[in-house]
């Protein structure tokens, strides 16, 4: 069997729509895990950091990671267990608004696009709560996906894109060029939407590759500044892993190409 064969067997599907959306939540929602329990354990210093960086006072440093701490936690929480989803993502994304700013990272391009990424993990997720949603009516007749759907699976994969051009190398080595040709090949793929689950579980398995090699922060002491630098990187592209795999669980959706070859 060819790969693209074995993607689409029965068998394969019915065990990833058992076990892959599961996983996948997990690893989208554990840089929001990861954060919150940092805002715990590291309550005094972050405090602290907004308090000087904003000049807010203590009063609203203190609110500023409480209000991290909950959402993300709660959040966290409510994806999990599968209740109001929809809410919980969309405090997911006040969170990494809050954060784009309160953080500077707007004017940081790379940090802005990862950030941008996770939130295209945070629409295939309200994707994927809108088809348990509609699934509870399963006898009622319709008309087909809903475009909101449509177009939410389309801009969580464009978004996930952004991940991969942060992990871009501009130099002249054969392995670079070879990893940004394929990896350029595969986002492409990802993008509009063809061959999407065999591209994006490529992908996955790339990524994690260069994440567990790259961003090693267990190997690095807790003391050390770089350790919570490679721990915030690895957290973050594990949630952008847990985003393609939705699109390898949930597919590509009704705007793309092979949405449009079954029409050809």
């Amino acid at each position: 069997y060819s790969p693209q064969k074995l993607i689409n067997r029965p068998e394969f599907l019915r065990v990833t729509k058992q076990y892959l959306p599961h996983l996948a939540r997990l690893c989208l929602i554990s840089t929001f895990l990861e954060d919150g329990i940092r805002m715990w354990f590291q309550w005094n210093e972050q405090r602290d950091y907004i308090e000087a960086t904003w000049s807010c006072g203590y009063f609203l440093a203190t609110c500023f990671v409480l209000l991290n701490l909950l959402g993300q936690l709660g959040g966290c929480v409510l994806v999990l267990s599968r209740n109001f989803v929809q809410y919980a993502c969309f405090g997911l994304f006040g969170i990494i608004a809050l954060q784009t700013v309160a953080y500077s990272i707007l004017w940081d391009l790379k940090f802005l696009m990862r950030n941008l990424a996770l939130g295209g993990g945070l629409l295939l997720l309200l994707a994927e709560s809108r088809s348990e949603g509609k699934s509870m009516f399963a006898g009622v007749p319709s008309m087909g996906e809903s475009s909101p759907k449509q177009y939410m699976q389309l801009g969580g994969r464009v978004l996930l894109v952004l991940m991969f051009m942060t992990l871009l190398h501009f130099d002249s080595s054969f392995f670079s060029i070879l990893q940004n040709m394929v990896g350029t090949a595969l986002i492409i793929l990802v993008a509009i939407g063809f061959k999407t689950k065999l591209a994006a579980l490529t992908l996955v398995v790339w990524l994690m590759a260069i994440n567990v090699y790259f961003n090693a922060f267990w190997t690095v002491p807790a003391y050390k500044p770089m350790h919570d630098f490679l721990k915030y990187d690895f957290f973050q592209t594990t949630s952008v892993v847990g985003g393609l795999l939705l699109v390898v669980a949930l597919g590509p959706g009704g705007v793309s190409m092979d949405e449009k070859k079954k029409e050809w």
